[in-house]
């Protein structure tokens, strides 16, 4: 239930953190979407490496 809560926190935080840098609301919007592609590629990544570690290096080992 609490992964429901990870896309609006993700715009959020990505809107806030724009605002607070420009006053320009095409400025705000675009490093927004930037900020949101970062933080998910950024949290793909983490999630692969997590997954490849718990469930592919233990079935290779074992």
């Amino acid at each position: 239930m609490i992964y429901l809560h990870l896309p609006v926190m993700l715009v959020l935080v990505s809107l806030v953190y724009s605002a607070t840098r420009y006053d320009d609301w095409d400025l705000i919007l675009g490093n927004a979407i930037r900020g949101c592609v970062y933080i998910v590629t950024f949290l793909g990544s983490v999630f692969v490496v997590l997954w490849f570690l718990s469930v592919v290096v233990p079935a290779v080992i074992g």
